[in-house]
């Protein structure tokens, strides 16, 4: 699996209520794009991510800890733009508000130059999200150009839509996401953002799977045979961020298994209910020999 797109610094903050001075905080890194990555890595496949990062102490934080975790990393350190931020915090014990400093940003950087042609046209599956077309016009440039040559490689093309409203409106995603969601394979999506890139209508333009998220509701995948649907797992709800990428990287996962629908959908609820019941968007992803954890009947593993 290839992906690309920009991973930013985190400073998570560690107790309910807004940031003050002496808020106990850690620092991580967050990006949907490298999340699914570690993922699918964890899961024992082979991966690559692409991006920039500035030459900071983020920047060399992510590109040491994504090799780190066996991820194939194709970082260009850029001298000339930062590493992007964000912080979260959670402002109350139900709510969790998130804030970017990505304009201008290394990773909003990201150009076709920046790419290996070999890395996307050796892929088994290359998968893109809307957030890094949101960037800059060079950057949705890369994400197009990516699918071109995946598709015409033989690649399988994974979409996930990932609609940000602090990065555009509606109606400028729409115009962009719309004609990658028509080139791509499979499109993940949550019901509303299925419904800004054309619904239903991309199955006849060619896509053969559209994976609806619908968080504590499970997921259902549509194609042109019909409709599966997948229950998500109940567990303790620790952190919500991350639990969309963590169930696409599981259901990549599958299929790159050659597993049933039901089995991706399967997998997916697994690594998604891993994440939202760990702090950190990517930290608590599950290895392959931990699939079957959350199905045990005794909640102590001896």
């Amino acid at each position: 699996m290839v992906t690309l797109g920009e991973t930013l610094g985190l400073v998570l903050s560690g107790d309910a209520g807004p940031l003050r001075v002496g808020t106990p905080a850690r620092l991580s890194f967050a990006g949907a794009e490298s999340t699914v990555a570690i993922g699918l890595a964890r899961l024992g496949h082979s991966c690559a991510w692409i991006g920039r990062v500035g030459d900071d102490d983020f920047g060399r934080m992510i590109s040491m800890q994504l090799r780190a975790e066996g991820v194939d990393a194709h970082v260009i350190i850029d001298g000339e733009a930062p590493t992007a931020l964000m912080t979260r915090q959670q402002r109350t014990a139900d709510r969790t508000a998130v804030q970017y400093w990505r304009a201008g940003s290394a990773g909003s950087r990201l150009s076709w130059a920046d790419v290996p042609v070999d890395v996307p046209g050796g892929a088994d599956v290359l998968h893109v999200t809307g957030i890094t077309p949101a960037l800059s016009p060079a950057a949705a440039d890369t994400v197009a150009r990516a699918v071109t040559v995946a598709r015409e490689q033989g690649a399988t093309v994974s979409f996930d839509v990932n609609y940000r409203s602090a990065l555009w409106t509606k109606q400028e995603a729409a115009s962009t996401l719309t004609p990658i969601a028509e080139q791509a394979d499979v499109v993940f999506a949550g019901p509303a953002e299925l419904e800004l890139v054309g619904g239903r209508a991309l199955l006849a333009a060619g896509v053969s799977e559209l994976v609806v998220k619908d968080g504590a509701a499970g997921a259902r995948v549509v194609t042109a045979e019909g409709e599966r649907f997948g229950d998500a797992l109940a567990v303790s709800v620790v952190d919500p961020v991350g639990a969309g990428d963590g169930f696409v990287a599981g259901y990549l996962s599958a299929r790159l298994d050659r597993l049933s629908v039901d089995e991706c959908l399967a997998r997916a609820a697994v690594v998604g209910a891993f994440c939202v019941s760990t702090t950190g968007d990517w930290e608590g992803l599950p290895r392959r020999r931990e699939l079957s954890l959350l199905g045990a009947d005794d909640n102590v593993s001896r």
